[in-house]
C-alpha cells in the first residue's frame, strides 16, 4: 500500500442512490487510505433526495455531489482506479468500460432503494437498509490489511465482502 489514497470506484446504472451512498462511506471508513468515486452506466442526471437525507444524518459532506456517466472514468486523464466494485445486479451484468491500470474488481449487490415502493416511511427504510450494508461492507474493505495481503487473497477478500447481507454482522467476512 501506498502514502496515495486508493482510488475506489463505485458503479451502479442510475447513480443516484447506492453508488452515491459508499462514494462517501468509503470516505469515512476509510481513514485517510481511499478516494471515493461514483457513476452509474445511465445516470439519472440527479442524486436522489433520499441519498442526499441519508448522508446529511450521517454527517457527510455532500457538497459537489452528480449523477454522472462512468465515461467521465474511462476518458484519458481521469483518475486511475484501483478497485472498481458495482452495487447493483443491473450494472454487474453490463459490459464496462475498459479501465485503466487494471483495478481489482467485485460485485457488491445491494437492492435498490430508489425504486422503493409503499409509504413514505417503507421507502424510508429501504434506504437505511441499504446505506447500513453498504456501511457494512466499506468497514469491512477498510479493515482489510492491505500490505500484508497478496493480490489473489486480497481479491478473495473483496468479493467475499459483496456477499454480506443485510443483517450480517461486521466480524462476518473478514
Amino acid at each position: 500500500m501506498t502514502n496515495q489514497p486508493l482510488n475506489v470506484l463505485f458503479l451502479c446504472t442510475g447513480n443516484s442512490a447506492r453508488s452515491i451512498l459508499a462514494e462517501k462511506l468509503v470516505e469515512r471508513w476509510g481513514d485517510g487510505k481511499f478516494q471515493g468515486f461514483s457513476a452509474g452506466s445511465h445516470p439519472k442526471g440527479e442524486v436522489h433526495p433520499r441519498t442526499l437525507a441519508m448522508l446529511e444524518d450521517a454527517g457527510l459532506p455532500t457538497d459537489g455531489l452528480r449523477s454522472k456517466s462512468w465515461d467521465e472514468f474511462a476518458q484519458p486523464g481521469a483518475p486511475v482506479m484501483d478497485f472498481v466494485f458495482t452495487v447493483c445486479d443491473d450494472a454487474a451484468g453490463e459490459i464496462c468500460p475498459v479501465w485503466p491500470g487494471q483495478p481489482m474488481t467485485a460485485h457488491w449487490g445491494v437492492p435498490d432503494p430508489a425504486s422503493a415502493t409503499g409509504t413514505d416511511l417503507e421507502r424510508t427504510a429501504s434506504f437505511r437498509t441499504a446505506f447500513r450494508m453498504l456501511e457494512t461492507r466499506i468497514k469491512l474493505f477498510a479493515s482489510l490489511p492491505f500490505a500484508k495481503l497478496e493480490q489473489a487473497s486480497l481479491r478473495r477478500r473483496v468479493q467475499e465482502i459483496g456477499r454480506i447481507g443485510p443483517n450480517e454482522g461486521e466480524g462476518s467476512a473478514a
